[in-house]
């Protein structure tokens, strides 16, 4: 439990809020590349702040401040140039440092234009993600994570902008029993009221956490398994602060998942699924796939306003949602299998307090060197993926992906891009628990 003032601590990441300023000492994701590639501008709510993610005439990219410091109009409707933008209403430039280079109709003042500089921050592209970072000086190098890197992958990003904080979805990553009753007895009860009798839940023996460079793995052991499994002993990464990471595959053929937890303010998160995949060696791959990130909105409620729980990311989304808009953290109990949120808790003010005391917080890289590809440890042998690549595309959020079928043709050539309602309860334990 935590106190009213500590929750405050935790899920506040406004400007000037502890956890406002440790968010600001990583970069976050903001965009595709390919979603500014046919714009010029497109408006970003980021940690509290309205912000205008633009191009300039060079195709140059830049992140300011939405309204203009003149008289506050908005740069979502600015004007491209060469050097910045200007504000749509009188036609002050600015660049993407946030310089006021110009404007039209004042006496030339340099002082002037010095005063009315604007907010800026700096962005920059990897593997089709467009990051922003917004704290201070000197910035720290944006990770290059092994999925992000990962050479002649196809890719694709989900979006769902929730009505709630980011803690309450990260602390789901570090709860492996949810697995168990909301992927598995919650979903067996579903069916059971369509009259469908199944049983797909897997029971925990042991649950882990260890700290690594950067963040926390999470290990499962599950009935049925022995402790040489990778799940316990390699198991997946909650990539500090706000990321986790879940792959799978062989030097054949791989991909890596990550969902990312973006805090859009104290009460919105856009939550990410960025999903990069290796095609085998010997696969027909066309062209289309691997021209950009292909985008793609994961719903979370039907046209009758009620949650979609047919899929695992459905029913994480739901339980996320119904906590409320901020968890009161005041009125809960923490059991013994809560000790992952326990400790990711622990590991935030832990952070906090370094950064206050001037120091980098965890998982900062700042040397090149380190930085030519992060290989994050992770499971490579998953149950999920036992019966094939088409049932992961059908029981997650990839299923809304416009080029899920294609992707299916490429991974399994022949196969059918569904399948039979009864396979697909077969595989639901195995998907489920490895997913989250």
């Amino acid at each position: 439990m935590e106190s009213a003032e500590q929750n405050k601590l935790l899920t506040q990441v406004g400007r000037g809020t502890p956890m406002g300023q440790l968010m600001r000492r990583y970069w976050q994701p903001i965009a595709a590349a390919v979603e500014i590639e046919n714009n010029w501008t497109r408006r970003v709510r980021l940690l509290g702040e309205d912000l205008v993610l633009f191009k300039d005439r060079q195709g140059r990219l830049g992140l300011i401040a939405e309204q203009c410091p003149h008289r506050r109009a908005s740069f979502a409707h600015g004007i491209p140039t060469e050097n910045g933008i200007r504000c749509p209403y009188h036609g002050w430039e600015f660049s993407a440092q946030g310089k006021c280079l110009n404007q039209p109709n004042e006496p030339d003042n340099c002082a002037f234009r010095d005063k009315v500089a604007t907010d800026a921050y700096p962005v920059e592209e990897l593997g089709g993600l467009l990051f922003a970072y917004l704290g201070p000086e000197p910035r720290p190098l944006l990770p290059r994570f092994d999925g992000f890197v990962a050479k002649g992958a196809i890719r694709m990003m989900g979006r769902a902008m929730l009505p709630i904080n980011w803690l309450q979805i990260m602390e789901n990553s570090m709860d492996p029993i949810h697995t168990e009753w909301l992927h598995g007895h919650h979903y067996e009860f579903q069916k059971e009221q369509e009259g469908v009798k199944v049983a797909i839940s897997a029971h925990h023996e042991k649950i882990d956490f260890r700290e690594f460079e950067f963040g926390i793995t999470k290990h499962r052991l599950l009935v049925g398994q022995t402790e040489d499994s990778e799940d316990w002993t390699i198991g997946h990464p909650i990539v500090f602060p706000n990321m986790l990471a879940v792959g799978n595959g062989d030097e054949t053929s791989r991909y890596y998942s990550f969902q990312i937890r973006v805090p859009v303010d104290d009460e919105n998160t856009m939550h990410l699924w960025y999903n990069a995949y290796i095609p085998p060696r010997d696969a027909l791959v066309p062209a289309h796939l691997l021209a950009k990130v292909h985008t793609y909105d994961v719903p979370f409620k039907d046209e009758h306003g009620h949650f979609i729980v047919d899929n695992v990311d459905g029913q994480d989304m739901m339980a996320w949602i119904s906590q409320g808009t901020i968890a009161d953290r005041s009125q809960e109990n923490l059991g013994s299998t809560d000790k992952g949120v326990a400790i990711y808790r622990r590991t935030l003010k832990r952070e906090i307090k370094k950064m206050e005391q001037g120091l980098d917080p965890m998982g900062i890289v700042r040397d090149p060197g380190r930085n030519q590809q992060i290989d994050l440890p992770n499971e490579t042998k998953k149950h999920h993926n036992s019966d094939g690549f088409s049932s992961f595309m059908l029981r997650t959020h990839a299923k809304y992906s416009p080029i899920a079928a294609d992707l299916v043709k490429v991974f399994e050539p022949g196969k059918p891009a569904s399948l039979p309602e009864a396979d697909q309860l077969a595989l639901m334990a195995e998907i489920s628990q490895s997913e989250t």
